[in-house]
């Protein structure tokens, strides 16, 4: 009899450990989001992290360039600005950073079959509306799988208002993400021209911004350019061309490695470019 009512008591006395111990779980990730990983193995069988705010598999930002690489290819992008992706300063086409990267890609993506193509889109000059009014003709017909939209260099430098770069800039990104493009956005450069240009880098800034409340990469150049100086991988010379506003041959060699690296990363790709792009 005493078996018995031990034997039912400890029945009921299971089932309710169980309920405090997934209660005790669900109390500590939402004070502590980090312990998802660690007390996953805990919740009950079947439990949606997703109330939780969680993702089991977060989404790739660049999930066209993905599914592309996943089915073998070909990888078709479009290089889309103004005078940085022309390539004015560089000694050759060869040299501008959308030749560079298309080099840069095949090599660490020989298995493609079709390969990787990079097509310049860049005219220099050009502010954002110069850009929004051709981007159906040179960039959406084109069909790329993603769109590198280096942009805001010009529009401090011709007095381009800012809430209005943004509000076209945004516009242009919803309609490329309809079209089933994505996006990777690049910000203006550092150079001596900005740096004596009031406000000129509050465009590199809501590049950023716009970055960030979109979910689209940012290839932080300004950043990255000085970093490239500070670490001495190469002086002003070699990185600015005379007018001291582009740059030369061996800024857009480290230019199109960084684009080459953050495409791969942000695909979810394994692999990265280290120095295939000099």
């Amino acid at each position: 009899m005493i078996a018995r009512i031990a034997s039912s008591l400890s029945s009921r006395v299971r089932p309710l450990r169980a309920l405090l111990r997934g209660a005790a779980v669900l109390v500590g990730l939402s004070v502590l989001p980090t312990a998802v990983l660690a007390y996953a193995d805990l919740l009950p069988e079947g439990f949606d992290l997703a109330i939780l705010g969680f993702e089991s598999s977060p989404a790739m930002d660049l999930p066209h360039v993905r599914e592309q690489l996943a089915a073998g290819g070909p990888l078709r992008i479009v290089a889309f600005g103004s005078s940085s992706t022309e390539g004015v300063g560089a000694s050759s086409p060869a040299a501008a950073y959308p030749a560079r990267l298309q080099a840069a890609l095949n090599r660490a993506l020989p298995h493609l079959v079709g390969g990787v193509s990079v097509l310049n889109r860049g005219i220099g000059g050009e502010h954002v509306d110069d850009m929004m009014r051709r981007l159906e003709r040179d960039v959406i017909a084109a069909k790329p799988q993603l769109v590198i939209w280096q942009t805001g260099s010009n529009d401090p430098l011709r007095g381009i208002d800012l809430d209005h770069f943004r509000e076209a800039t945004l516009t242009g990104l919803r309609a490329m993400r309809e079209a089933g493009i994505d996006v990777v956005l690049m910000e203006p450069q550092w150079c001596p021209k900005f740096d004596a240009t009031p406000g000129s880098y509050r465009f590199r800034d809501a590049v950023r911004e716009i970055g960030e409340e979109t979910g689209v990469p940012v290839i932080r150049r300004s950043e990255l350019m000085r970093s490239w100086i500070n670490e001495a991988r190469l002086t002003r010379k070699e990185l600015f061309a005379p007018d001291g506003l582009h740059m030369a041959d061996r800024g857009y060699a480290l230019l199109a490695r960084a684009a080459a690296d953050e495409i791969l990363r942000d695909a979810g790709g394994p692999v990265r470019v280290a120095e295939a792009a000099q």
